[in-house]
This record gives C-alpha cells, sequence and structure tokens, in this order.
C-alpha cells in the first residue's frame, strides 16, 4: 500500500448515488437499540459531570470490544461518575452517523469510511474523531478447493459486506494492485464483487454462491469454521500491520459543551483498553458475553479464539491510515477528492494520555489548529 500523503482538493464528497454513506463493517445482533448487557450502577452519591447523561453508540462486534468490554465491566462508567452511559448499538455505520447527526447520541465507535463520509457530508461541521480502539481483524478468507493461491483469486466471486464500505474498498484497491479492473458500483470485473451482509456470508459460502470473503471478524473466522482458509490477512499490507478498523467520534456540539465529559471516556476507553491487553482471556470472555447480551448467542471457541488474536486495541487512532483509506476510496471512483484537516482533534485523549504516563499520538496533520 501507498504511503499516506494529505488530501488537498477541497470538495464536497460525492459519493454513488446508490450509496447514501459509506459503511462500515457490520456486526451481529439486532438494529440500534438500547439493549447493552450488563451495565454498572452509579453509585448515589457520585458526584455528576457536566452533563447527566452521556449517549454513546457501538457495533455488537469484535472490533468494538473496548466498548464491548468497557459497558460490560464497567470501566466506563467508573470515570464517569454520576453521569450515566445510556449505550445504543447499531449494525452499520450510516445509522450511526444519522444518530450522531440528529444527537441521539454523543460518542461513538465506528470505522474509517463512515467517519470520513460523515464529516465530509456534512462540511467538517459534524463530527471529530478523538481517539483510536482497534486495528486489524480483517483478512481474505477462500475455499481452498477453487482458489489455492493469490492469482487464483481472478475470475473469482469474493465477497464484501457493502458497496463502499471499509472492506470493499480495501478489496478494490487490492485488486488494483494486482493489475485487474473491476467496475466500483457493479463489482463486474476481472474479479466478481459479491456485496453480502456480514449475517448472510457463512450461508452464501456454504451454497458456493461466493468463492470467499474480505471480511472483518468475527465472520472471517466463522467462515474458517465453516472450511475456508484465510488467504490473505490485511494487516500484512500495512506498515507495522497496523491499520484503524475502529476509532471514536463525537459530537463537536457535544465536544464543546462537555469537555469534561469527553475526557471521562476517553480516560475509561485508555483503561480499558490496558485491561483488555492485561487479561486478554478475561476480556474475551467478557466482549463474548457482552455479544451474547445483545444478540442472543455468544461465540464458539473455535471462531472467538482466531478473530480475538486478530485485533489489536490501541488508543492511536493511526491517522495516515485513516488518510490512505481515504486515497483508496478516492482510487476506486467511490470518492471525490477532499480535504481532510479537521477531522481529528486529539487533544482530550493526548491530555489523558500524559497524565496517564503514555505517548502522546499524532494526527498526521489532519487535526484542528
Amino acid at each position: 500500500m501507498s504511503a499516506a500523503r494529505p488530501l488537498t482538493t477541497l470538495r464536497t464528497v460525492a459519493v454513488i448515488a446508490a450509496l447514501p454513506l459509506l459503511l462500515t463493517a457490520c456486526g451481529y445482533g439486532a438494529d440500534s437499540s438500547d439493549d447493552s448487557g450488563k451495565q454498572a450502577e452509579v453509585a448515589a452519591d457520585a458526584k455528576k459531570l457536566s452533563a447527566d447523561t452521556v449517549k454513546i453508540g457501538y457495533f455488537p462486534n469484535l472490533t468494538h470490544a473496548t466498548a464491548l468490554v468497557g459497558v460490560q465491566e464497567g470501566l466506563l462508567q467508573k470515570e464517569l461518575g454520576g453521569t450515566k452511559i445510556k449505550p445504543s448499538t447499531f449494525n452499520a455505520g450510516p445509522s450511526e452517523i444519522e444518530a450522531l447527526n440528529s444527537g441521539s447520541i454523543d460518542i461513538g465507535w465506528i470505522g474509517p469510511s463512515p467517519s470520513i463520509n460523515g464529516y465530509t457530508k456534512a462540511q467538517g461541521k459534524n463530527l471529530r474523531i478523538i481517539s483510536g480502539s482497534a486495528s486489524g481483524g480483517v483478512k481474505l478468507v477462500v475455499n481452498p478447493k477453487k482458489i489455492k493461491s493469490l492469482k487464483d483469486v481472478k475470475g473469482k466471486k469474493i465477497a464484501t459486506p457493502q458497496l463502499g464500505n471499509t472492506q470493499d474498498v480495501a478489496l478494490l484497491n487490492w485488486i488494483s494492485e494486482q493489475g485487474w479492473k473491476v467496475d466500483a458500483e457493479s463489482g463486474k470485473g476481472d474479479v466478481s464483487v459479491v456485496r453480502t451482509d456480514n449475517k448472510i456470508t457463512p450461508d452464501a459460502y456454504k451454497s458456493g454462491s461466493i468463492d470467499g470473503a474480505w471480511v472483518p471478524e468475527p465472520t472471517a473466522s466463522k467462515l474458517v469454521a465453516d472450511g475456508a482458509k484465510v488467504l490473505l490477512d490485511e494487516s500484512d499490507l500495512w506498515p507495522d500491520k497496523k491499520f484503524v478498523i475502529t476509532n471514536i467520534i463525537v459530537s463537536q456540539s457535544f465536544l464543546k459543551e462537555h469537555p469534561d465529559v469527553v475526557e471521562a471516556v476517553l480516560r475509561g476507553s485508555v483503561k480499558t483498553n490496558e485491561w483488555i491487553n492485561a487479561n486478554p482471556d478475561q476480556a474475551k470472555a467478557s466482549a463474548n458475553k457482552a455479544l451474547e447480551s445483545l444478540s442472543g448467542k455468544a461465540l464458539p471457541a473455535n471462531v472467538l479464539d482466531p478473530a480475538w488474536k486478530s485485533i489489536a486495541f490501541l488508543d492511536d487512532p493511526l491517522a495516515a491510515t485513516l488518510d490512505t483509506q481515504a486515497e483508496h476510496s478516492v482510487a476506486s471512483g467511490l470518492l471525490d477528492e477532499t480535504d481532510l484537516k479537521g477531522i481529528y482533534d486529539l487533544r482530550p485523549l493526548n491530555k489523558v494520555l500524559k497524565a496517564e504516563g503514555k505517548d502522546a499520538v499524532d494526527d498526521a496533520g489532519l487535526g484542528v489548529k
């Protein structure tokens, strides 16, 4: 993958008409819901911050485990004191961006593509990215009887979660780097890109209607459990094997009006990531318990274990990789060139990191001044 470079042409984003918003990876479970599993009780004498409640959104997905575990274990609530968390879950980026724009949520865990598209469609006036959360957890998995090497992908049917979503853009970019041609909108070309909801991708694989999929966890490991093989881990395509798959966004108005609440949520996120990395087995079990509460079904060990191992939980938003992902969207024809300067405000996070004795993180020149 090419090194990141700033996108300098300031234009309103133009997305294919059939695509109201670039989507992020879908999770498992119901649509937007206030059911969040176990929540920490707010102590009667706990001191409230500047808001009575903070409304947070995230997906019932392992790549959003910082939020799953932070809520499940009460680590976020502990930092908020008497300010109560009101959680909502979403299965796709557009609905979460709409919720942020309408004020239904204040802070959300979300993928890079909807962050970019949400910011540009609002002309930079609705959100800021304020932290990283996760890297990795995306794989190209294939039917080993039909595809034995990377060159065998040509002529095959490969699923992605949604037209223009983060994984769709990554596959289109990888196809281009092989020298093959695909029409981004139709998915037709040297590779047939089949847009398929993650919830039904395993059935599509079993039926033979797709030959493989470029998908996030746990969908990738669900396919492997059904006989697929990992042909490529997307992490191997990135410098230091790191790229943003989940970051944290906030409403600009909420950030302005309640900086103490935002800082508390970030402190909780940093401490949750620290706990996850120090206690991986406990954290994995906690995330799975939250998923069971949200979707009604826990992930089996043969899916959960490999999926969990492929995801890194971190505070760094890996801003340069978001810029590169935006370039890939432009190159694929899904996005006009646009200026992402101002999409980040990492000042609250770096304040938290400094207090915790951790190194500051960088916004790759895309932060507010």
